[in-house]
C-alpha cells in the first residue's frame, strides 16, 4: 500500500496536482479558514510571542494560559459548562472513555461509527454491542436486552463524514434509560449544524444534559486539535483517570492561538455560514431535480457511489475534463471499494459548483 499523490492547496478552493491547478472539493475545511489571511497572521504573531511548543504535559509544567483561554471560548461558543482541550479530534473519544472507564455496563455503538469511536469503545472495559446505522428501532432492541441495572452509553457520529447523514439524537434520547448517556463524535457537525453552529445536539434541538460531545478543531474551524465538551465533573475525571491526557503534550501554542482566531470568526461572521448554506442548497437542490439521492440534512458532504468500476472510471474522466480534482477515497466505515466524496465550502464560487454539477450529472 502506498500514500496517494501529494497535493498543494492554494487560492482556497484549488490544489496543484500533476503540475497544474484543479478545483478542489476534497478535505473537510468547510470554511477554508486554514488558508485565511487573518488566520495566517494570528499564527505568525503567536509563534513570535510564544514559541512553538510547551514540551510537557499540562499536568506537569506545560499548562499555558492560552489553553485555558481556548477552553473558555469553546465552552462559551457551544453553550456547555466545560471544555477540555486535547491533542487531536481522533483522541477525544478515547480520552473520554478512559475517564469514564468502569462507569457503564454496556457500550452500544452505531455499526458505521468513525474508527475513533470503535477504538474508544474498547477502553470502557465493558460489553460492546453494535446497532444498525442510524436506526433507533435497532438501538431499542439492543437496549431491551439489558437488565434492571443496565447503564448503557451510546457512541455515534453526529454528522457522518462519509455520507452527510445526521444521527437521530432526539429519538435516541427518547428510548435511552434515564441513567444512560450518549457520546457524540461531532467532528464534522461542530461549527456547521445548528442555528449557532453548535453542532448536532443544537441541530437536533436536544438538551446536553445526557450528551458528551467531542469535536475536532481541524474541520470547520480550520485549525488543529480537539476538545471534549461536557460537565465539570467529566473534566475532573479526565484529569484524574486518562493516561492519554496526562501523558500527552498539548497543542503547539500557535495552533491554539489559531483556534481562538477561527472560533471567533465562525462566531461573529455570519456570512461564512450563510455562504456555505447557499452553496449547499444550490448544488443539492440541482442534484435532487436530476433525480440523485442526496441526504436531506444541511451537510456540506455529497457522496457518489459508482455502481461499477466502469462507472467510477467514467466519472473520473468527466471530472478531469472539467479540471476538477477527482476525490475518490477509501476510508473506514465507507464502502470498501471506494467512493467519490465532495465537500462543499463557503468559498466555492457559483461557477465551480455549476462545473461540478455538470460533471456529476452528464450521461
Amino acid at each position: 500500500m502506498t500514500f496517494p499523490d501529494t497535493l498543494q492547496q492554494f487560492d482556497r478552493t484549488f490544489v496543484r496536482w500533476k503540475n497544474r491547478p484543479w478545483s478542489y472539493f476534497g478535505g473537510c475545511d468547510y470554511f477554508r479558514l486554514s488558508s485565511h489571511k487573518r488566520v495566517h497572521a494570528a499564527l505568525r504573531s503567536a509563534l513570535r510571542k510564544y514559541g512553538l511548543n510547551v514540551a510537557a504535559s499540562r499536568l506537569t509544567t506545560g499548562n499555558h494560559q492560552i489553553y485555558g483561554q481556548l477552553e473558555a471560548a469553546l465552552a462559551d461558543f457551544f453553550g456547555t459548562p466545560a471544555a477540555t482541550l486535547v491533542s487531536t479530534g481522533y483522541a477525544a473519544a478515547a480520552i473520554a472513555a478512559q475517564a469514564l472507564q468502569g462507569g457503564f455496563s454496556r457500550v452500544l455503538i452505531d455499526e458505521k461509527a468513525h474508527p475513533s469511536l470503535h477504538d474508544a469503545s474498547r477502553l470502557f472495559r465493558c460489553l460492546v454491542e453494535s446497532f444498525q446505522h442510524r436506526d433507533a428501532g435497532s438501538l431499542a432492541r439492543v437496549l431491551a436486552r439489558g437488565g434492571a441495572h443496565d447503564k448503557p452509553i451510546v457512541l455515534t457520529d453526529g454528522l457522518f463524514s462519509h455520507s452527510g447523514e445526521v444521527a437521530p439524537l432526539a429519538r435516541y434520547l427518547q428510548i435511552l434509560p434515564p441513567h444512560g448517556l450518549i457520546l457524540v463524535d461531532d467532528a464534522h457537525g461542530a461549527g456547521i449544524l445548528g442555528e449557532k453552529g453548535r453542532g448536532t445536539p443544537e441541530y437536533a434541538g436536544v438538551s446536553r444534559e445526557r450528551i458528551i460531545q467531542t469535536i475536532s478543531l481541524s474541520k470547520a474551524f480550520g485549525a488543529f486539535g480537539g476538545a471534549i465538551l461536557g460537565a465539570p465533573a467529566l473534566r475532573e475525571k479526565i484529569m484524574r483517570h486518562s493516561s492519554m491526557f496526562a501523558g500527552s503534550t498539548p497543542l503547539p501554542l500557535p495552533l491554539a492561538a489559531v483556534a481562538l482566531q477561527t472560533l471567533d470568526m465562525v462566531r461573529h461572521d455570519p456570512r461564512l455560514r450563510q455562504r456555505l448554506e447557499r452553496n449547499i442548497q444550490q448544488i443539492k437542490s440541482a442534484l435532487r431535480m436530476q433525480g440523485f439521492p442526496v441526504p436531506s440534512a444541511p451537510a456540506p458532504i455529497i457522496p457518489f457511489l459508482p455502481g461499477t468500476p466502469r462507472e467510477a472510471a467514467a466519472l473520473r474522466r468527466r471530472l478531469l475534463s472539467r479540471s476538477i480534482f477527482p476525490s475518490f477515497i477509501q476510508y473506514p466505515g465507507a464502502p470498501e471499494a471506494g467512493y467519490f466524496r465532495f465537500a462543499i465550502s463557503s468559498e466555492h464560487t457559483g461557477a465551480q459548483l455549476n462545473n461540478l454539477l455538470k460533471a456529476l450529472t452528464a450521461d
